[in-house]
């Protein structure tokens, strides 16, 4: 989820922060990738007649696909990627991952209902929704970057907390990603749609973290309490909170403990045994790679490999 609405309250509140432009403005630059995100989209995005791409085995091949060309075109641009996969979620993060094993299952039912009724528009809705990146998706998307001569990182946990690390320790230039909370763990840039396919003809989106406080009028602990008002994925929010009125809140209080100390209780419904200061604790020490640990390589790729691995091995043709 990242951080529900920030994107929309930056746009409104802190246009500064935010620039658009090409591909090619990046034409040198190291950027780190969600590899997760990257491959749920790639699972979403690429699809005949509703239904993920498979080979003659019956293997799932869209996230290859995607991988295969999306980082292609990066590296044809000039950018140098370096994709981080997601590591053991936090204990933080269950209930979050509990309500989309629930989505997912009622999806399930839903495509199911459709299929059996014919409804191919609603059986595609449905099917996207049911998409989730497994454990055998990533270890070919590492074989395949690895024949690509493209560098990844295990992050121990969060992909994104390790993708700003690698911002923090000047490692790369910023993070490519979907989900905003990269700049709640600290990345001071942010840049959004480099992994979209092309005909989607979407610019590319970058986000400062510097201009972001500055636009807002708060410091970066005060931003932190900010996105676990929005909502995250580690705590529930006080319901009825939008954003601006969180944004607000934020100016006038500070911090989360003095807003719950000023608002009505009656009127906004805080969680029971809310979790918002392990939440905060997570997004300010977040279990990371030491800067030593990651020794960022980009090689030749090996050609041979690559056609027997995807044409041989995969079916691809």
């Amino acid at each position: 989820m990242g951080i529900h609405n920030l994107a929309k309250l930056i746009a409104d509140q802190a246009p500064a922060a935010i620039k658009e432009g090409e591909m090619a403005n990046y034409f040198g630059r190291k950027i780190a990738i969600d590899a997760s995100m990257s491959i749920y989209q790639f699972l979403i995005a690429v699809r005949q007649n509703g239904e993920n791409l498979t080979n003659d085995s019956g293997e799932t091949t869209s996230h290859l696909m995607g991988m295969f060309y999306r980082t292609i075109r990066m590296i044809e641009n000039g950018i140098k990627p370096v994709y981080v996969f997601d590591g053991k979620p936090p204990q933080l993060k269950s209930k979050e991952l509990e309500k989309r094993l629930e989505r997912r299952t009622e999806a399930e039912a839903e495509k199911t209902k459709a299929a059996d009724a014919g409804d191919g528009e609603a059986f595609d809705k449905f099917a996207r929704r049911t998409v989730k990146v497994t454990r055998e998706h990533n270890d070919d998307c590492k074989r395949l970057l690895t024949l690509m001569g493209v560098p990844y990182v295990d992050a121990p946990t969060e992909a994104e907390a390790q993708c700003a690390a690698l911002v923090k320790q000047g490692k790369v230039y910023g993070v490519g990603t979907e989900d905003m909370d990269a700049l709640t763990f600290g990345a001071d840039v942010l840049v959004r749609h480099l992994t979209f396919s092309e005909t989607r003809k979407m610019p590319i989106r970058e986000y400062s973290l510097t201009k972001a406080l500055q636009g807002l009028g708060i410091n970066f602990e005060e931003f932190t309490d900010l996105c676990i008002l929005l909502g995250c994925d580690y705590c529930d929010s006080i319901k009825g909170i939008g954003q601006k009125r969180a944004l607000d809140l934020i100016k006038q209080h500070r911090n989360i403990e003095t807003i719950l100390k000023n608002i009505d209780k009656k009127k906004y419904a805080v969680p029971d045994d809310w979790a918002y200061e392990q939440a905060r604790q997570l997004f300010k020490v977040p279990e990371i790679l030491p800067a030593d640990a990651t020794d960022l390589k980009w090689t030749e790729p090996d050609e041979d490999g690559l056609v027997s691995y995807m044409v041989k091995e995969k079916g691809f043709s």
